[in-house]
């Protein structure tokens, strides 16, 4: 078992990942060039495990045990003993692959090397090793030690050895593992485009307001944030730019095609709560609309949501980016949908599926509407994707 293990970047997910590893007994190196970063890291990590400490989750004596497990660096030279290292810095592709070249000059040639990318290629970060077998994707869900998702993510040179062993490890860590190809967005930031995207195009036909398109998918969805809530949560600048990266990703496939909505929000700073503006206000006296509760509307507009969710799961599972398993813990323990798309499929119907989708391409015809193979093979096939 992997017992020492460093983090790159000082930031919320270095850090979460910091503390899920030394809570499950690794020793951990937390690096970062800045010397304030790794401060209020060590600060952060005390009063959350204190948190803890008051909701009766650990003690005292598991408190000083997991901080006594975390040591900080401000030298990579740091993370020499390292037997796996995670990055988790800006999602900048050029930064990253200098940062592993680097990394790889100070490690022992056994050290597996990881990224915590969202969206970027494995296969293009380990062509900066000498050894790229060595290096994988581990992707963790903010906040680290709370979700229970981690997608791995081998690269083409990802070893069969280095795989077994992470998938191993991370589990160990008390964490679900779905893996998944090394394909744009890998499972969850690829099959959950349509929430975001499907609400936008929704508005921006007038079908319905941000209230109400939030309202119906908790209220007919069982969702427990809306897309528009979700998006002012995450920060409309970040969400915007994993839909641009994927869309890109994706050789400009329409399904993944950005909204000029959410885009303009962006440009204009209106990013969500940690501007105090975004599809709705956040301050003292804001005052928000309030939703139009039409029933039949909102399950017209949770249907089709609901079926782009589904389409674009059972097309992961057409072109092997997971098993349809993963696909469905993924979506239920890396963004905590109410259920799992294909699950949720079964339940509707294969053929409530085709006929949703073939009734959009017929209205629009475009091809963001078209629907997976699959799902017309499994209709005519009168299959299921669980028995």
């Amino acid at each position: 078992m992997i017992k020492n293990v460093g983090i790159i970047g000082a930031g919320t997910m270095g850090s979460g990942i910091a503390q899920v590893a030394a809570t499950a007994g690794c020793h951990v190196v937390l690096y970062d060039t800045r010397e304030e970063a790794l401060q209020n890291a060590e600060k952060a990590l005390d009063k959350i495990l204190s948190r803890l400490i008051e909701k009766g989750r650990i003690d005292g004596d598991e408190k000083q045990r997991i901080q006594e497990h975390i040591t900080y660096a401000n030298e990579l030279e740091g993370l020499s003993k390292s037997e796996l290292v995670i990055e988790a810095i800006i999602e900048d592709l050029n930064i990253k692959r200098a940062v592993f070249e680097k990394l790889e000059t100070i490690v022992s040639k056994k050290t597996i090397l990881a990224s915590n990318t969202s969206s970027l290629s494995i296969a293009s970060i380990a062509a900066s090793l000498k050894k790229p077998k060595r290096c994988i994707g581990i992707h963790f869900f903010n906040p680290a030690p709370l979700m229970k998702l981690v997608e791995v993510i081998p690269a083409v040179q990802t070893s069969e050895k280095v795989l077994r062993k992470v998938v191993m490890n991370i589990q160990n860590w008390k964490k679900t593992v779905a893996v998944a190809k090394d394909t744009p967005g890998f499972i969850v930031n690829r099959v959950a485009r349509p929430f975001y995207g499907e609400a936008l195009r929704m508005y921006e036909e007038g079908l319905a307001d941000f209230a109400t398109i939030d309202w119906a998918m908790k209220s007919i969805g069982g969702f427990r944030m809306g897309p528009f809530e979700l998006m002012d949560f995450i920060g409309n600048d970040v969400n915007y730019t994993v839909t641009e990266t994927v869309f890109e990703a994706f050789y400009y496939d329409p399904r993944y095609k950005p909204s000029f909505t959410q885009k303009r929000m962006a440009e204009a700073g209106f990013l969500g709560r940690k501007s105090g503006q975004g599809y709705y206000q956040y301050g003292a006296n804001a005052k928000n609309p309030e939703p139009k509760e039409d029933v039949a509307l909102a399950q017209q507009l949770f249907d089709r949501v609901l079926v782009m969710l589904i389409n674009e799961a059972a097309d992961a599972l057409f072109w092997q980016v997971a098993s349809a398993e993963d696909i469905d813990n993924a979506m239920t323990k890396g963004v905590n949908y109410p259920k799992g798309l294909l699950h949720w499929a079964d339940e509707k119907g294969i053929d409530w599926c085709v006929t949703k989708l073939d009734a959009l391409y017929e209205r629009y015809r475009e091809d963001r509407y078209r629907c997976s193979p699959l799902l017309r093979e499994m209709n005519a096939a009168q299959k299921t994707f669980f028995s």
